[in-house]
């Protein structure tokens, strides 16, 4: 085939900006010719991949509490595998094996969040409650089915009309390593390069513990009494893949989105401390025996402060919706064109790059799907009251259709799916209405933790699929052969995830401590309290919500600021950092074209840091689950007899060296040292 022997030269130069009027991106793949995309071979790796990612990440997720992204590893097995095999033209292929690995990453996520919450109750009540692989199958299954048809309507929105002005950090990342994987040479050298060194870089501080992975202002005796008495503390997460993660958002969203921590640590926590400082404040967790006053920052961030973050989130996503209502009210006209056999084959006449599953399909798609959930729910989960069912369907149904933008919007801006946020405003609300029509009790918690799971696992689709989306419209590909595979994907992930859940049950138990499962245990800890009468933190979730409502206003963006006040202090200062790389190197010459080459390496670089830092993630992650982690000793003692004694000596050594303020202060070092050189090598650029 002749476009087989192209030679792509990597992405348009307008690919990352705002196209100026008239203006139009043609992708590296030309849309007026076809490439190899859906064939035995991309099937063959997509699915190998779903299954070997789908287990890997909920044996580690729910082993460790360490859930890592599956999609720049896949599509760094996908062009070596593509490379290997000596494969011409393997562009076309690679995405549609990285969109079907991919898969594993979202269900997983939505699953080890919500259902071991089941195994976790069952405990407490093991004739009330009980567990089949059918429901954590069929409700991980139905959750990523909806996710998908949920998203497509607006995938155009997202990744066509949006173009430029959402940074996409993730999908950035993966797609410089499949152009790289293609084009080779100048393009490979500088992510490879940035990818051994993030990778190294995040490796030797996760695993071996050289240095500490936060720097914060409890290195000094004053910054310790700041954080005791004031509740003020500065934190900066000194890791790469984060630093360039921050370069990709860029300096406007980084802005905001610290603006947001930075309120909640600095304006509500201390506020918090000295009006409710002698206070108990637990109507909404008994297990709350603290004053207010009494806590440290982290926990008045963790059983207050970050409710506030979770109610924005939720209005952000209702004013989302509403600005968005033109967009949904013409794709349901479209279906309902479609369906009335009035589309006058429309999409004949559209590219193939623009090519998506007909809205006739999505319309039929998903009303069986939701009619699969409801006898899912009636049979199974409700036991036969039609009420119950009805209500618990009409919830999951407008909560995954409301949040579906939520969660695109943020992993269009920060890379970072709030789904833990969202499922858990999920499982309160549905736990508060399915109390209100007489659901309650054990068979309350399981009915309300399925809903949450179907929930999550939609929202966590949705916003891992608009990454693979915008991979293909930088790319090339076809949405709606993208689309169609997807499907297969979560079929695969979801059984997977099943399976490796009922496995690890039967070998720990979810309750033995040797599982982590941390969001599980969470959720657990909420459900269980709100099914036997107490209240929600309403008030928190009230005062968000008014926050995002003034925020948009004055024309802020709201979902970005929530995102701040909901995602640790740590994690949003780096984006600053990187996002002021990004516009330092972007702005130091007067020829723009200078800047603009600037801006490219620097966008391989980070793409490098974060593709690097994934992948030794997982690394570092099977590390632990094989029993060393140098970082906790007690970890190796407790689940490991044959690490050799000098091991857990040193890791003894280094446990009490990550304590230090000297080891703050190395990290800090090396931080400088990183930024530096980051600077340093995209500055050459001429």
């Amino acid at each position: 085939m002749k476009q087989e022997e192209e030679k792509f030269t990597g992405l348009p130069e307008n690919a990352f900006r705002e196209l100026k009027p008239g203006e139009v991106y043609n992708p590296l793949m030309d849309s007026n010719k076809k490439y190899p995309e859906v064939n035995l071979w991309s099937v063959s790796w997509g699915i190998a991949m779903a299954i070997l990612f789908s287990a890997a990440a909920a044996y580690l997720g729910l082993k460790v509490g360490q859930v890592f992204e599956a999609a720049i590893p896949i599509a760094i097995i996908a062009v070596g595998v593509s490379g290997a095999a000596k494969r011409k033209g393997a562009l076309g292929e690679n995405v549609i094996i990285q969109s079907i690995g991919a898969s594993s990453g979202v269900i997983v996520a939505g699953a080890i969040f919500t259902l071991p919450a089941l195994y976790i109750l069952q405990e407490s009540y093991p004739k009330e409650i009980t567990v089949t692989f059918t429901q954590v199958f069929i409700s991980s299954l139905l959750g990523g089915i909806l996710g998908i048809l949920f998203l497509i309507p607006f995938r155009k929105y997202f990744v066509s009309d949006m173009h430029g002005k959402y940074p996409f950090p993730e999908a950035t990342a993966t797609t410089q390593v499949l152009v790289s994987g293609e084009k080779g040479g100048s393009q490979a050298k500088p992510l490879l390069m940035a990818g051994i060194i993030g990778g190294l870089y995040d490796f030797i501080v996760a695993t071996f513990g050289w240095w500490n992975e936060n720097f914060t202002t409890r290195v000094c005796e004053f910054g310790e009494m700041l954080a005791e008495k004031a509740k003020l503390v500065f934190k900066v997460n000194t890791g790469a893949a984060v630093l360039g993660l921050g370069y990709i958002v860029g300096l406007k969203y980084a802005s905001i989105i610290c603006a947001g921590s930075l309120a909640v640590w600095w304006i509500i926590i201390p506020s918090m401390s000295m009006i409710w400082g002698d206070s108990v404040l637990n109507q909404w967790n008994p297990e709350i025996a603290t004053t207010v006053g009494a806590m440290a920052p982290e926990d008045i961030f963790k059983y207050y402060a970050k409710s506030i973050g979770i109610g924005g989130i939720a209005m952000a996503g209702i004013i989302g919706i509403i600005k968005s209502w033109s967009i949904i009210k013409s794709a349901v006209g479209l279906a309902a064109k479609e369906m009335g056999g009035k589309s006058n084959n429309v999409e004949a006449s559209v590219k193939r790059t623009q090519r998506d599953i007909s809205m006739k399909i999505i319309a039929i798609g998903s009303i069986i799907t939701l009619l699969l959930v409801m006898m899912f729910f009636y049979f199974d989960v409700m036991q036969g009251n039609i009420l119950h069912t009805v209500v618990a369907i009409l919830l999951v149904a407008g909560i995954a259709f409301l949040f579906t933008t939520v969660a695109a919007n943020a992993i269009a801006i920060v890379g970072t799916n709030p789904v833990s946020g969202m499922t858990l405003m999920t499982l309160i609300l549905a736990s508060v209405v399915m109390v209100a029509v007489g659901l309650k009790g054990p068979e309350g918690m399981v009915a309300a933790l399925v809903m949450g799971g179907v929930v999550c696992t939609a929202l966590s689709m949705a916003g891992g699929f608009i990454t693979d989306l915008k991979i293909g419209y930088w790319l090339g590909s076809t949405p709606a052969k993208q689309e169609t595979w997807k499907f297969l994907g979560t079929i695969v992930s979801a059984a997977t995830v099943g399976g490796v859940m009922i496995i690890l049950n039967k070998t720990y138990g979810f309750t033995s401590g040797q599982l982590a499962a941390p969001q599980a245990n969470a959720m657990a800890a909420v459900i269980e309290p709100l099914m036997n009468g107490v209240g929600a933190p309403w008030l928190l979730y009230g005062i968000g919500a008014v926050l995002a409502i003034i925020l948009t206003v004055f024309k802020i963006p709201a979902l970005a600021f929530a995102l701040g006040m909901f995602i640790p202090l740590e994690l949003n200062v780096p984006l600053v950092v990187g996002g002021a790389v990004n516009w330092y190197v972007t702005s130091r010459s007067k020829d723009t074209a200078v800047n603009t080459a600037r801006g490219e390496k620097g966008t391989l670089l980070a793409s490098g840091f974060i593709a690097g830092g994934a992948l030794m993630g997982v690394v570092s992650a099977a590390m632990r689950f094989g029993g060393i982690n140098l970082t906790d000793p007690m970890e190796m003692v407790l689940n490991n007899y044959n690490v050799p004694i000098w091991l857990i000596r040193y890791a003894q050594q280094i446990n009490v060296w990550m304590g230090s303020s000297a080891s703050e202060l190395l990290a800090l070092g090396a931080y400088a040292i990183l930024i530096f050189f980051f600077i340093k090598v995209t500055m050459k650029t001429k």
